[in-house]
């Protein structure tokens, strides 16, 4: 069976939205993949605020702007099948929207992008709310990319992606696992900020600094590193815990992205190091994607660490990097389509394996 689907992601750094086209096939239960078009729309400035800003509106603010990031997102959906000739080829659309509240704790989460919106605009059918089952049958919901590494790039013992949360899945013998590791580009993206930069491009600045010792001491000990999984992280972690904590120290910028970039490293490595535990002795891959993959810095930091552990790194091609996680929400949402498993228990801790979506069809 063919699918071809439109999936579209808004990640925690507020970068912009990611749109994919993609072919996927199934045959006797093995999926594969080509993606067709795929780009990156930045975020206008009015949309960063206001998708940072969200958790602090009245209740009637906020269900407005739900409603106006739906058509906006359907608009950008519009423009982006009209720009790669896609009318009459696209069978519907996986939208995940922009995640605002996430309070698993509570068995909610809530994403910015009404579906209602998206199908008016576009005309075609829309898979929403991806995590929503799966947290109110007490899942984390996070990650949920896991299903997708399962399916279409099979081959790793890791995958980590590193978005505005770095977030890391392993094979164990018993079965997937995955949890959130520690904020990632939302906060180095905050501290070049401070420097006029958008994001610290290649880890160049954070590479020109020095490592404050002090400040790294208290990273690591942040109580969420001591949780055991599954465990997740919502986006307030790395603005409203970690930022306060890095810019109460009087260091330079520099020092304190080179520090932080350090730390991500250091917390991978000890994430890697527990799972690896759990797997046959071996040398083992480790698949990195998301945006902080273009971090050369980062990247080179996460390879010294994982070095001793016996595990190789491996950047793919700049598309899979760049556009992972929204071929793989147009994977959750064809799962949906065809009423099948697309969150994994094993994963997020919920009662079950649940089937994710809310589906919109305007005619």
């Amino acid at each position: 069976m063919v699918y071809n689907v439109i999936g579209t992601m808004s990640g925690s750094s507020l970068d912009g939205l990611d749109i994919v086209f993609a072919e996927l096939t199934e045959i006797r239960g093995q999926w594969s993949y080509v993606i067709k078009a795929s780009e990156s729309l930045p975020y206008e400035p009015e949309w960063v605020e206001k998708l940072a800003s969200a958790t602090t509106l009245p209740a009637r603010e906020y269900l407005l702007l739900h409603t106006a990031y739906g058509h906006y997102t359907g608009k950008r959906i519009l423009s982006f099948i009209e720009k790669n000739e896609l009318d009459h080829k696209v069978h519907f659309i996986a939208s995940h929207g922009h995640t605002t509240f996430h309070i698993p704790g509570s068995k909610m989460t809530a994403q910015l992008g009404d579906g209602a919106a998206i199908t008016a605009v576009t005309g075609l059918p829309v898979i929403t709310d991806l995590r929503a089952v799966d947290v109110a049958m007490g899942g984390q919901g996070a990650p949920i990319v896991p299903i997708g590494e399962k399916y279409l790039l099979g081959g790793y013992q890791f995958w980590l992606n590193l978005g505005g949360i770095a977030n890391i899945s392993a094979q164990l013998p018993e079965g997937f696992v995955a949890f959130d590791v520690c904020p990632a580009n939302r906060v180095l993206n905050e501290l070049a900020a401070m420097l006029n930069k958008p994001y610290d491009e290649g880890g160049a600045l954070a590479a020109g600094g020095v490592t404050d010792a002090a400040l790294m001491e208290q990273l690591n000990a942040l109580s969420y590193y001591q949780q055991p999984s599954p465990k997740s992280l919502a986006n307030e972690f790395g603005t409203d815990t970690v930022l306060p904590m890095i810019n109460a120290l009087r260091i330079s910028v520099q020092g304190k992205l080179r520090t932080y970039t350090e730390h991500i490293a250091v917390q991978i490595a000890k994430a890697v190091e527990t799972l690896k535990a759990k797997m046959p002795e071996g040398p083992a891959q480790l698949l990195v994607t998301g945006g902080g993959a273009f971090n050369t810095f980062l990247v080179e930091n996460i390879r010294q660490q994982l070095a001793p552990l016996g595990v190789e790194v491996v950047v793919p091609d700049e598309q899979t990097v760049a556009f992972k996680e929204a071929l793989i929400m147009a994977l959750i949402g064809t799962l949906r389509w065809r009423q099948e498993v697309n969150v994994l228990s094993s994963v997020t801790g919920a009662e079950r394996d649940t089937i994710n979506g809310a589906l919109w069809i305007s005619h």
